[in-house]
C-alpha cells in the first residue's frame, strides 16, 4: 500500500470507530425546518450538554438550507439564493449565523466542541444551481461548476442543487473541495440528503465518501432519505457510510410509526458497529415551530406511543436523533430519553423480531448473559397479556424487570402477566 492508501484506510476505520454505537443527538429539522438560527442551535446544544450528554447524547446537527438567507418556512422557495464562496461551495448565511462572518461554521463547531459535543451539518447532494448559473470555478481544478452539472438528475422535493456528473473532469475535485471545507470547520457528521430515493445515487455517494477520506478528518456520513431502500444495497452502504435512513421523513403519526416495525425487522439483523440502518429522527417534544409539516405543537404521539417508538428504536439499534426543541421538552418525554437501562440496548450484540401475530409483536436482544425482550401491543384498545418465558427463549430465567418502570414482575408457572395500553410496549430484562 502507498502512504496515501494507508492514510485513507485509517480515516475510513476512524469513521467507523466514531460510530461504533448508534449515534445519538439533536437535529433542527423537526422543530425549525430549514430556518434554524445560530441562537436556536446554541440553546439546544446547551440543553443537550447539560441534560442528555451524561447518558450518551453527544451530537448537534444543523439541518437543511443553512446557506439560505431567507429560507421558506412552510416550504422551499422556488428559486434558491444560497450564500456561496468563490468556488461554488455553500456557506452559512451570516444573517442567521452571525459567527459565520469569521469563517464559516468554525466558530459554531468550536462552541459545540467546548460543550463536549460533536457538530454535524446537513448537505444536499449535487452542486448549487446558482454556482452553475454563475459557472464558478472549482477549487483544485481547471473545470467550472457548469461543466460538472447534471440537470437531468435533480432532487424531486428541493430546488437548491442539480446533480453532479461524476464522469466529468472536475466532478471529484468539487466534492473534494466541499468536504475539505467542512473538515476545516470542524464538522464531525454530515447528513447527506437526496441519495437514497430510487434509484440510489451510488456514484455521488462513493465520490463524497472518497472526499471525506481525503480530508484526513473522520467525519461520519449519514445518508437520507431511504424510500423503498433495498437490502441489496448493503455492501455499498457499509463501504461508504456509517448511517443510512430506511424510510422517508417520519412525523408524529401512529400509522407512520407502525410502518417502521416491518422496516426495522428487515434491517435489524444486519446492524453492526460502524454501519447502522436508521429509522429516522424522533418526532417528540415540541416540534413544528417553523417546520415544513404541521404547526407549532407538542408531539401528537401519545405517551404510550412515544414509549413504543423509543423501545423499538433502541432494541432495533437505530441511531437516535431528537427532533424537538429541547428547552421545551416535557418531563415525561425527557424521561424517555434518559433511561440508562433502556439506552443500554444500543450496545447489544444483536436483535431480531421473534413473534408477530396480529397485534402482538415481540423482539429479542442479547449482550453476553443479558437478555432483553420487548413486548409490543399494536392494538387500538388496552389489553392484558400472559407472556411465557419459554416463548421468549428465556425458560432458564427467574427474574424479570420491566425497564421503563423499573418494577420487578413476578414469575409464576414460567410466565409473567403484564398490562399493555393501546399502542404500548413493555421492555423486559430477564436475569438468572
Amino acid at each position: 500500500m502507498s502512504e496515501v492508501e494507508i492514510a485513507v484506510t485509517e480515516v475510513r476505520a476512524a469513521r467507523r470507530a466514531r460510530a461504533d454505537r448508534p449515534p445519538m443527538g439533536w437535529n433542527s429539522w423537526d422543530c425549525f425546518g430549514g430556518s434554524v438560527t445560530e441562537a436556536e442551535v446554541l440553546a439546544n446544544a446547551a440543553f443537550l450538554a447539560e441534560h442528555l450528554l451524561p447518558v450518551g447524547w453527544d451530537t448537534v446537527v444543523v439541518d437543511i438550507q443553512w446557506y439560505e438567507p431567507a429560507p421558506g418556512v412552510g416550504d422551499y422557495e422556488r428559486v434558491s439564493q444560497p450564500t456561496l464562496d468563490a468556488w461554488g461551495r455553500p456557506q452559512p448565511a451570516p444573517n442567521r449565523f452571525p459567527s459565520a462572518a469569521s469563517g464559516g461554521f468554525r466558530a459554531l463547531a468550536d462552541r459545540a466542541h467546548a460543550l463536549g459535543l460533536r457538530f454535524g451539518v446537513h448537505l444536499m447532494r449535487g452542486v448549487p444551481r446558482r454556482a452553475v448559473d454563475l459557472d464558478l470555478p472549482i477549487l483544485g481544478s481547471t473545470a467550472h461548476c457548469g461543466e460538472i452539472a447534471d440537470p437531468t438528475n435533480v432532487c424531486p422535493w428541493n430546488p437548491d442543487n442539480v446533480g453532479v456528473d461524476m464522469t466529468a473532469p472536475g466532478a471529484q475535485a468539487y466534492y473534494d473541495s466541499v468536504m475539505a471545507q467542512l473538515a476545516e470547520w470542524g464538522v464531525d457528521l454530515i447528513k447527506l440528503d437526496d441519495v437514497l430515493y430510487p434509484p440510489i445515487q451510488t456514484a455521488e455517494i462513493e465520490a463524497i465518501s472518497r472526499a471525506i477520506d481525503a480530508t484526513g478528518r473522520p467525519m461520519v456520513l449519514s445518508l437520507s432519505p431511504g424510500k423503498r431502500l433495498s437490502t441489496e444495497h448493503l455492501d455499498t452502504l457499509r463501504s461508504t457510510a456509517q448511517l443510512w435512513r430506511i424510510s422517508d421523513d417520519l412525523w408524529d403519526d401512529w400509522s407512520a410509526v407502525l410502518e417502521q416495525f416491518q422496516r426495522l425487522a428487515r434491517w435489524a439483523p444486519l446492524q453492526r458497529p460502524g454501519a447502522w440502518a436508521d429509522a429516522d429522527m424522533l418526532p417528540l417534544g415540541r416540534i413544528g415551530i417553523r417546520a415544513h409539516v404541521g404547526s407549532d405543537r407538542l408531539s401528537r404521539l401519545t405517551l404510550s406511543e412515544q414509549q413504543t417508538l423509543m423501545t423499538l428504536w433502541c432494541i432495533g439499534r437505530s441511531p437516535l436523533f431528537f427532533g424537538g426543541h429541547l428547552p421545551d421538552t416535557p418531563a415525561h418525554t425527557l424521561a424517555l430519553l434518559t433511561n440508562p437501562d433502556v439506552l443500554a440496548l444500543l450496545g447489544s450484540d444483536g436483535s431480531r423480531e421473534i413473534i408477530r401475530d396480529g397485534d402482538l409483536v415481540v423482539w429479542a436482544a442479547e449482550l453476553g448473559e443479558t437478555r432483553w425482550r420487548a413486548v409490543f401491543w399494536l392494538g387500538d384498545a388496552d389489553t392484558e397479556l400472559r407472556v411465557h418465558l419459554a416463548d421468549l427463549g428465556c425458560a432458564d430465567r427467574s427474574s424479570v424487570t420491566e425497564l421503563w418502570s423499573g418494577r420487578p414482575l413476578p414469575v409464576v408457572d414460567g410466565a409473567v402477566d403484564t398490562a399493555l395500553p393501546a399502542h404500548g410496549a413493555v421492555l423486559l430484562r430477564l436475569d438468572h
